[in-house]
């Protein structure tokens, strides 16, 4: 059995879409097991809908984190209290395998944090999100956990995203990409241009480095993990939402422009909902605090009940397949390559 403590008071809506998500995931996945965390008025009255989700278990909480509290606030008042708090905090006891939250990103990271802490072999946490690409789906970070990262910093961060991409999609070696302002070795910040030459001469089971790759490959699936800091990662998720957006808006007005192009897309739709399921970060929803001693999975928190559902199915699969023992192996072994070459260059000077 996989447990997942499900924070059902987070994202924009809470109980009717979290508890709907729960209730399509459980489904899927036979040998899943809940734990609901909520206010009770809100989340009973929603929980006696699905029979399904009958043998899960709820736990009233005091409080529910809001989407507009400020991290330290949420913190403050939500420790020991709050439904994000008390699925996180399954997590750390051991009574969950992995927390999934719909809720206020920045108070999922500082609970996150503050529960959980950092594993030894990681120095600062990062989000990782799934991407949408012509190719398939990648494996983005960091999408905003933290601003800035040194070179040794974004080498661990490519560790940690191949280590998700091979619990998710079961791939020996993924390929992975610094994204940088050009593809040559001599363009970018330095400690871009350094991580690089790190992943060159460091050789990790457990990725293969294809160099720089730029803003257009992330659509493109040119590889299947890209690294950056979380300041630009976050930048790139939120110009992409928008730019899907901005062509489901731009081509749902189109359809409706004529009689001509109303009779064209009857003709059409099934290109046009095939189009829409590709783009629809619902499909790829679930984001993973990687870095922490606990598995913690954010979903979106506009998502609907199918998104919530995708989101739960991150983190069994994060849990089925042992993440985070396979991202601890591998730091470990990144640590020890990067001693072996640091002694290398110091016997060379």
């Amino acid at each position: 059995m996989v447990t997942l403590a499900v924070d059902a008071m987070g994202g924009d809506i809470g109980p009717e879409v979290t508890i709907a998500g729960a209730a399509l995931a459980i489904k899927r996945y036979p040998d899943m097991r809940l734990v609901f965390y909520g206010l009770a008025d809100r989340v009973k009255p929603v929980l006696v809908r699905y029979p399904e989700l009958a043998q899960c278990t709820f736990h009233a909480s005091e409080s529910a984190t809001a989407m507009d509290e400020k991290p330290s606030q949420a913190l403050r008042n939500g420790r020991g209290r709050s439904s994000m708090w008390h699925a996180i905090e399954a997590v750390k006891a051991g009574t969950a395998d992995a927390c999934v939250s719909a809720g206020n990103t920045g108070a999922l990271m500082a609970m996150s944090y503050f529960c959980l802490r950092m594993m030894e072999e990681a120095e600062r946490p990062g989000i990782a999100g799934v991407w949408p690409t012509l190719q398939g789906e990648s494996i983005v970070l960091d999408i905003g956990a933290t601003i800035g990262a040194d070179a040794n910093q974004l080498v661990t961060l490519a560790v940690m995203g191949a280590g998700m991409f091979r619990a998710l999609y079961h791939v020996e070696r993924p390929t992975v990409g610094l994204l940088n302002v050009g593809v040559e070795e001599v363009k970018g910040l330095e400690q871009i241009r350094q991580a690089g030459q790190i992943l060159r001469q460091i050789d990790l089971a457990g990725l293969e480095y294809k160099g720089f790759v730029e803003g257009n490959d992330l659509g493109k699936g040119t590889v299947d993990v890209v690294v950056t800091e979380g300041f630009v990662g976050n930048i790139a998720l939120k110009a992409a939402e928008g730019t899907a957006r901005q062509m489901a808006q731009t081509l749902s007005e189109a359809m409706r422009s004529s009689v001509f192009s109303r009779l064209g897309y009857l003709f059409s739709r099934g290109a046009f909902r095939k189009l829409r399921d590709k783009m629809d970060p619902g499909r790829v929803n679930g984001g993973v605090l990687l870095g922490l001693n606990g598995v913690v999975i954010k979903s979106h928190g506009g998502t609907d009940a199918e998104g919530f559902a995708s989101a739960l199915r991150v983190g069994y699969e994060m849990v089925k397949n042992q993440l985070l023992d396979k991202i601890i192996a591998d730091l470990r072994h990144f640590r020890a390559n990067l001693l072996d070459l640091q002694a290398d260059s110091e016997e060379t000077e």
